[in-house]
């Protein structure tokens, strides 16, 4: 292991033309190793970077010409670059982009971490995710080792991973501030805590819905978590006593996540913090994992659902307007663990209408936009016009509680467009 100092890095010559580049994400984002490959792109050559979700504007498309990019989502500044036609979205389940680093199905020639140090030991910072695969078959692992960064239980180096070159940085992480939450999100989020029950084990995702339903969560009890992501509502539920995670079966005591996507308030919580730990994927979004745990409640939005219960949390608009907005990312994952978990339930959370009020989130069909989550694997929706329960019904029930939840204005038109799916009499 080599060490540099930071405003000596240089790139050209370690970074090829043609090389993938893949930069750990969010929080966890190596932002001067970032901005020097944008600085130095047109020395270096054309080169693609693979990125995650994005909280600084280290990518900006107005200043990265030259340069290519891949990702599994467009989640915070790579919707920018989704936006800007930048991006090129590899749609998989989060789950398995660490098997396609593995396996080498998405390249990574270099890998760009940032790394938190507890004395002697190495640590990722931030994100226990797919980079730690990418950076095992990469040819070259450039780390800066940040003494701002969290060390984060369960995220230690580990002993075989090779990397090449470290630099000491000192500076704040990128941040995701807690979303601003509006009166609708305060009503959905009020009848989602409804359906969870004391000592349930909570996933949720990222945005104004989740953070509106943990805010709701507040006066419950003996909560557990175990989420692809951990954020600043999850720290003020533990610090209010909600989260507890006395009765989980196994990891008991402790939050169980991924990646910390939050502020600097959320990074001194979870520094050196014993009753939180960092998986990798397969743990944070396994769904073997999750399926034993009781009372597991997945928790997620989406763009739009279909009235027979299919979900789009991909894709906004349609034919020349359609523009890619979220990621198939964990849903996928959490959904059918919610099913599977004794006593367990999968939630979509979403607004009625989008554009305020000019767009029902409800739809008769996707038509030809994605299907993130099946109809097969629907479980509850609700919006703040009330819940459809799906699991378990039939084409003709759905749609009759899918209109039900539907802003009203929207409601006439559905049952029009419905009425192919509705048995004679229904």
């Amino acid at each position: 292991m080599t060490a540099a100092s930071a405003d000596a890095i240089d790139f050209t010559g370690l970074i090829r033309p043609g090389d993938t580049v893949v930069v750990g994400q969010a929080s966890g984002e190596p932002t001067v190793l970032a901005e020097a490959l944008v600085r130095q792109r047109h020395a270096i050559g054309p080169v693609r970077v693979f990125v995650g979700a994005l909280f600084s504007r280290s990518f900006a498309p107005e200043a990265t010409d030259g340069l290519t990019f891949a990702g599994y989502g467009a989640i915070g500044g790579a919707g920018a670059l989704a936006r800007a036609g930048r991006l090129d979205v590899v749609p998989a389940q989060y789950s398995r982009l660490p098997g396609l680093f593995a396996d080498g199905i998405l390249p990574a020639d270099v890998v760009l971490l940032q790394l938190a140090r507890d004395g002697g030991r190495l640590g990722l910072a931030c994100n226990h995710d797919y980079s730690l695969a990418a950076a095992r078959r990469a040819r070259l692992v450039v780390a800066e080792v940040n003494r701002q960064a969290p060390w984060c239980f369960g995220a230690e180096l580990p002993a075989d991973l090779r990397v090449d070159l470290t630099v000491e940085t000192d500076h704040p992480l990128a941040e995701l501030a807690p979303a601003r939450i509006g009166a609708v999100e305060d009503r959905i989020a009020r009848l989602v805590a409804e359906r969870i029950p004391d000592g349930a084990v909570i996933q949720t995702g990222i945005g104004a819905m989740p953070d509106a339903i943990l805010g709701a969560l507040a006066g419950h009890r003996d909560l557990g978590v175990h989420s692809g992501m951990i954020g600043d509502r999850i720290a003020d539920l533990i610090a209010a006593g909600a989260v507890t995670n006395a009765r989980k079966p196994f990891d008991a005591g402790i939050t169980v996540g991924g990646s910390l996507f939050g502020t600097a308030r959320l990074f001194g919580f979870a520094d050196r913090n014993p009753s939180l730990r960092l998986v990798p994927p397969e743990v944070s979004h396994g769904v073997d994992v999750m399926a034993r745990l009781p009372g597991f409640s997945a928790i997620n939005s989406a763009v739009e659902v279909d009235l027979s219960g299919q979900v789009n949390a991909e894709v906004a608009g349609s034919g020349t307007g359609a523009r890619y907005v979220g990621a198939v990312g964990g849903q996928v994952d959490f959904v059918r663990a919610g099913n599977l978990a004794p006593g367990g339930r999968s939630i979509i959370a979403l607004p009625s209408t989008a554009r305020d009020g000019a767009v029902s989130r409800i739809v008769a069909s996707l038509d030809g936009r994605p299907v993130t989550s099946l109809r097969s694997d629907a479980d509850l929706v609700v919006t703040e016009w009330g819940v459809a329960e799906l699991k378990g019904r039939t084409l003709a029930e759905r749609v009759r509680r899918m209109i039900a939840i539907a802003a009203p204005a929207f409601r006439e038109g559905l049952e029009r467009a419905a009425h192919g799916l509705l048995k004679p009499g229904d």
